[in-house]
């Protein structure tokens, strides 16, 4: 099953760009609540390039990696990989007047209730939305 959240984000497409693909940054948001972080994000950005983001709680009981390989890249618009359990995702970056139009498609997990999956992405996407538009990255 394909899901889909989206975000709108008050920033040009060069910022939301770098925020996306840089290590150092995707630390900083890489994370769906408080209680959880990015230790480690690894990205060889390129078509048949990997990436590892490794995703821990902040008390240490829980953890895992996101990883998989880009399939399809285009500059400032869009970006497709393959999760290593096969599962594929497509994010746009579409230019509007309001900001930049973040989608992000994915095949939703079969061990996960959707609804809860999905919550999940998007409280990623959201705070990467926050961070990009109040420049915390930037510091």
């Amino acid at each position: 099953m394909q899901v889909t959240v989206e975000a709108l984000v008050n920033a040009p497409i060069e910022n939301v760009w770098e925020a996306w693909t840089t290590p150092a940054v995707i630390q900083q948001w890489n994370a769906a609540s408080d209680d959880w972080c990015c230790p480690k994000a690894e990205i060889d950005l390129h078509e048949g390039g990997l990436f590892d983001y490794r995703m821990e709680s902040k008390t240490g009981s829980h953890n895992f990696n996101f990883s998989g390989r880009f399939t399809r890249l285009k500059l400032l618009q869009r970006i497709e990989y393959t999760l290593t359990d096969g599962r594929q995702v497509a994010i746009f970056f579409s230019e509007t007047t309001d900001g930049v139009l973040i989608t992000e498609t994915f095949e939703a997990a079969s061990d996960y209730a959707i609804e809860a999956e999905k919550e999940g992405w998007q409280s990623i996407l959201n705070y990467f939305k926050q961070i990009v538009e109040t420049n915390r990255y930037l510091s």
